[in-house]
């Protein structure tokens, strides 16, 4: 086989497809957020970056950086092995026990990304407990379904949000079997919410677990920035909440929020957390800078939602369609391609604008979408630009407008 060749010929058709991805080499501009360098053939340019998950410009917050200089200072660079071997520091056992009091829970678990904490944990839950059937909501993230694939254990997807779905499904399952609801609370593409406290009650009702990915949601919604589940008064009723500390918080890592028996049985016997090097403790120390902060400011959730507003009302203005959703997400539809590469391109080279291009397979295919995500560091200046430059491109590629730009979810 000519393996050379068929690497390229793969990568040639991603290419006439529209699809292939081309990484932006930012430098994000400490203190001045969402302000970045866009360094290209020894080049620099100027951009407003209008995609990053870093939602509350907590990654630049002088609290957070510095608790983590402070920790270098104190502990050096890296937690020196796993956690299991020397890799445990005093700053990783005062981040888990800030991430279990956030959720409300006895115990909380620290793993290196959002990916690995539901990949490790879904697998190991799933593997472990004999019989147990996974009940996946059709949209959940590639971290969710790598791990249910990765567990062997039986698994049944349920039509998005879709709860007539989810109950004759469970329906079908025998009484005793073990059962566990994967979902996220926040979709990350559409921006849509799922309805937890309906899946608790078939949960309950069905004695199944509740594996809830709160990703998308935490830092952002709640009283304390506990998620959608902490808004709507409904951490008691999951069994696992599990969250990411490198989008609102700001850092890097993911983690889980159960019982001491949960967390403990997954710390025991999911590979992907034992035979893994720990995150630097400067890392945790930022990370826990950010969920204190979050926890007693309310201030950035505010001004992030009038932002949100103003983006939306400015798309309406000019007739873009954009998916009506009650989250953050601001999903701008374009449904082809080629056309939505040729406009990140352009945003960039031309309005210095970085907004990445979001094709299949991140979304089905004619559901092509710029994702914007106002922060409450975008200004009016800021807004103002990213709708004028839109919308001259939307005339320029020749995009259908409509008086009602709002439009539901798309259904996958």
């Amino acid at each position: 086989m000519d393996y050379q060749g068929y690497f390229a010929k793969r990568l040639n058709d991603l290419h006439d497809e529209g699809r292939y991805r081309v990484f932006a080499d930012l430098q994000r501009r400490r203190g001045a957020f969402p302000k970045a360098y866009h360094n290209k053939q020894g080049t620099r340019q100027d951009v407003t970056i209008w995609c990053s998950n870093d939602y509350l410009g907590m990654g630049q917050h002088p609290e957070v950086i510095a608790a983590m200089q402070d920790t270098i200072e104190r502990c050096g660079a890296g937690a020196g092995g796993t956690r299991n071997i020397s890799g445990t520091t005093h700053d990783h056992v005062l981040l888990e026990n800030e991430l279990a009091d956030l959720h409300n829970k006895e115990a909380a678990l620290l793993f290196t990304s959002g990916y690995v904490s539901n990949w490790a944990t879904l697998g190991t839950l799933a593997s472990e407990i004999p019989g147990c059937i996974v009940y996946s909501d059709a949209m959940n993230h590639a971290s969710m379904i790598e791990g249910i694939r990765h567990s062997r254990a039986t698994k049944v997807i349920w039509k998005h949000n879709d709860l007539e779905d989810l109950e004759a499904k469970l329906a079908q399952s025998a009484p005793e079997a073990p059962k566990i609801i994967a979902f996220e609370s926040v979709y990350s593409m559409d921006g849509d919410i799922a309805p937890i406290a309906r899946i608790c009650d078939l949960a309950d009702r069905y004695n199944a677990m509740t594996y809830l990915d709160e990703v998308h949601a935490v830092g952002l919604y709640g009283s304390r920035g506990g998620g959608i589940a902490e808004q709507e008064g409904l951490m008691d009723r999951l069994t696992v909440i599990e969250g990411t500390l490198g989008k609102a918080f700001g850092v890097v890592g993911g983690y889980i929020a159960s019982t001491t028996e949960l967390c403990d049985f997954v710390r025991s016997f999911a590979s992907g957390f034992i035979f893994t090097t720990a995150l630097p403790p400067s890392v945790a120390a930022g990370a826990r800078a950010s969920v204190q902060y979050l926890k007693q400011s309310q201030t950035e959730r505010d001004i992030q939602k009038e932002r949100v507003k103003r983006v939306r009302n400015g798309l309406d203005r000019l007739g873009i369609r954009h998916l009506s959703n009650p989250s953050h997400i601001i999903p701008v539809m374009v449904g082809d391609p080629v056309k939505c590469k040729f406009i990140s391109d352009t945003l960039l080279q031309d309005y210095g604008i970085y907004i990445q291009p979001i094709n299949y397979p991140t979304v089905p295919k004619g559901t092509e979408r710029l994702r914007i995500t106002p922060s409450p560091v975008h200004t009016d200046a800021d807004i103002d630009h990213l709708i004028e430059s839109l919308g001259e491109l939307w005339t320029e590629c020749q995009i259908a407008r409509t008086s009602n730009s709002r439009e539901g979810p798309v259904a996958a």
